[in-house]
């Protein structure tokens, strides 16, 4: 329990270093490819979003999920990638294959779809090569272009309002 807190902690400090160093590359670019970050201890209706998504015309081939659970079970089948905390290291490094392949790739737009805090969470919207992010008010203003102020159970609304914005800024 101690180590946990010790490790949350010099984790929290590396991520404030490095938004303070965060550089903006927002570009005007039309929206093709979604990466979906999801906490799936607070919101579990992943394909539900999903659903939603696709329904605002965007192709199932260009969603690319990745599900964060406090505790991984080996006994459960999951049709996403997951992680958990045992794959961010001291460093603030990712020991998981599929976080580091998620990270690296360059979305169109990165949905952070989580309302609280959590330091592996906002590493990996931090590290993201996504040209526009997008996610709650309530997470900290400078990890996203966009922030949405809503529930994380009211997906739908969470979605058109996205949607709406994207329109007024001609990136769909």
């Amino acid at each position: 329990m101690f180590l946990n807190y010790m490790k949350n902690f010099f984790l929290k400090k590396i991520l404030k270093n490095s938004l303070q160093n965060l550089k903006n590359n927002f570009t005007a670019d039309p929206v093709k490819s979604i990466g979906l970050v999801i906490d799936a201890s607070v919101f579990n209706d992943t394909e539900s979003l999903i659903k939603e998504l696709l329904s605002w015309g965007i192709l199932p081939e260009n969603i690319k999920t990745i599900v964060y659970y406090e505790k991984l079970k080996k006994s459960e089948a999951e049709i996403h990638p997951t992680f958990s905390d045992k794959h961010l290291n001291w460093n603030g490094k990712f020991s998981s294959a599929d976080v580091n392949d998620f990270v690296k790739e360059k979305f169109d737009l990165l949905i952070s779809y989580y309302d609280l805090e959590k330091v592996i969470l906002m590493q990996i919207t931090n590290n993201s090569k996504a040209h526009f992010k997008v996610g709650f008010s309530s997470i900290d203003k400078r990890l996203n272009h966009f922030m949405i102020k809503t529930e994380v159970n009211n997906y739908s609304i969470f979605t058109s309002e996205l949607f709406k914005y994207l329109k007024l800024l001609n990136k769909i």
